[in-house]
């Protein structure tokens, strides 16, 4: 009877412990592009176990042109975008060096879109599908996953800008630099804002290419902006002259843009 109950705990035990190695030895469903998650919808976020995940020539082939140090412990998402725009995909909430790599295209044919450390943002086409590919780069020192935390943002919108060139502009004909002046409207949130103008004259049988820029405000008042502009192929002269005039204004991730062609008079 005991040798019974001890081949009975013994098989119990042998059971107990296939179960738990084959617990253990569990990649996530989504290890394998062939098996990635399908993000319908964002904003998207989830916890993910990525400690037993693996690494394929998938992996290899996807970080090609993006060149990660290691793509350890890779799990593998997927977003159709329903409009165009932008999004972020940010993991620094993981407990280990996660990096991430949005591409296009599939197996054999990526156009990586944007890659990096802990977070990353791309721009994003309407019925575009976009590969969110996330790994283990070891920055930390070591590989093999841990738990992830991902989270899958639309990008905030652009800062809006808006841009007018004065019909009538000056000359020096001692400098032979023109003034081009005009005014330009920026709201939102800004990192930087600038207007570029860009100025050509026929003078006799030569053409006075010349340009200038300055940074601006983006307080959602409109203010008044004067670029002095010189050329180095000659002086500019009174008369007609054709400009473009560019402003910019970008946020975290998308920029604002907007420009102006016009003909203006320069005065002396």
């Amino acid at each position: 009877m005991r040798s019974a109950r001890k081949a009975t705990v013994a098989a119990l035990a042998a059971g107990m412990l296939v179960l738990t190695a084959g617990a253990a030895v569990a990649a996530p469903s989504n290890d394998t592009y062939a098996g990635r998650t399908v993000i319908a919808a964002v904003p998207f976020a989830e916890t993910v176990d990525t400690s037993t995940a693996t690494t394929d020539g998938d992996d290899v082939d996807i970080n090609a042109t993006c060149g990660a140090p290691a793509t350890d412990a890779s799990v593998w998402y997927e977003y159709t975008a329903p409009a165009d725009g932008a999004i972020v995909v940010d993991v620094s909430g993981s407990d280990y060096s996660g990096g991430v790599l949005i591409a296009t295209g599939g197996p054999g044919a990526w156009t990586v879109q944007a890659c990096g450390p802990f977070a990353v943002a791309a721009g994003t086409s309407a019925g575009e599908t976009y590969t969110i590919h996330v790994f283990d780069f070891q920055g930390d020192g070591g590989g093999n996953g841990g738990t992830l935390r991902i989270e899958v943002t639309p990008a905030p919108a652009p800062p809006s800008i808006d841009v007018t060139v004065n019909p009538i502009g000056q000359v020096d004909p001692r400098t032979g630099g023109a003034t081009i002046s005009g005014t330009v409207t920026c709201t939102g949130e800004a990192l930087f804002a600038f207007v570029e103008t860009e100025l050509r004259q026929q003078v006799g049988r030569f053409t006075i290419i010349g340009g200038g820029g300055l940074d601006i405000l983006c307080d959602g008042a409109t203010h008044n902006w004067s670029v002095e502009v010189f050329s180095e192929v000659g002086k500019y002269s009174g008369g007609k002259a054709a400009s473009v005039t560019l402003g910019v204004a970008c946020g975290e991730v998308l920029c604002g843009l907007d420009f102006e062609e016009r003909q203006v008079h320069l005065r002396r």
